[in-house]
């Protein structure tokens, strides 16, 4: 009789999250950030049919990277939840907050069960307040622990960079086509340090709006809307640097007139 092979539950666990995270980071990249009026979300991804990035309730909204089966499943029992919670008691009783605690438990037991493979996921859960002090981002790993996030944030893909350039650039106060360029600039940046090239129809980018005047703040960007926010801050960066230019050359004139 053979000896059984023994692997210490350490090392078990570490080996699962290594399997986890090399999954996940295969994905393309999810940035959130904060703007003036509400919540910002990026994701590169050229599909139109298969979303990153989608609605969960009135103020909520859910983004996901990795495999697509497992996050899209853990978004329709995010559905389920919070439809039941709203009909059951109120719709205010719904938050991030709750839900975020729900997949919370559902990926810790998961990632702890030695009978089936942890998620190759990683999620984010936003509620839009009234005011930019209200909002809630919250993101969940692999392993099913909650980080609360301010500002901005990324997951997949080179997410530790895009973090930190976010992190150095991201102000509170920014126009949604500010904070777009931001994310768009932050996901173009690759691994090696160079820069590529994003088009709209790459790219999959929705909103939590609390202007919005109806019960449900999350909005879509597609097609000529997304173009047209796009182009409007690449020619706002355009006309800064004109500015800048003719400012310089104002001043060559004026120090050449005084010699």
């Amino acid at each position: 009789m053979t000896t059984p092979f023994y692997v210490s539950p350490q090392q078990a666990m570490a080996d699962r999250a290594e399997y986890a995270r090399k999954g996940i980071a295969r994905g393309r990249s999810v940035v959130v950030l904060q703007y003036a009026d509400g919540i910002l979300f990026v994701a590169e991804n050229p599909s139109r049919a298969l979303h990153k990035v989608s609605e969960i309730y009135d103020r909520i909204a859910f983004a996901a990277v990795g495999k697509y089966n497992e996050f899209e499943n853990l978004r329709i029992g995010g559905v389920r939840y919070a439809d039941l919670r709203g009909y059951t008691y109120d719709r205010d009783d719904v938050t991030a907050r709750g839900l975020a605690n729900v997949y919370a438990q559902t990926l810790g037991t998961i990632f702890s069960s030695a009978a089936e493979k942890p998620y190759e996921v990683e999620l984010i859960v936003a509620e839009v307040g009234d005011g930019p002090e209200d909002d809630q981002i919250y993101r969940l790993p692999h392993d099913g622990s909650i980080v609360d996030e301010h500002g901005s944030v990324a997951v997949g893909g080179n997410a530790d960079q895009i973090s930190s350039y976010l992190d150095q650039r991201h102000v509170d106060g920014m126009t949604l086509a500010e904070a777009l360029k931001l994310a768009v600039e932050s996901l173009a940046r690759d691994s090696n340090g160079g820069e590529r090239s994003l088009t709209a129809e790459q790219l999959e980018v929705a909103v939590l709006d609390r202007t919005r005047p109806q019960q449900r703040k999350f909005k879509r960007m597609l097609g000529s809307q997304l173009t047209r926010l796009l182009e409007q801050e690449s020619a706002s960066a355009d006309a800064d640097s004109e500015a800048d230019s003719d400012s310089e050359t104002s001043a060559e004139e004026s120090s050449e007139t005084e010699e």
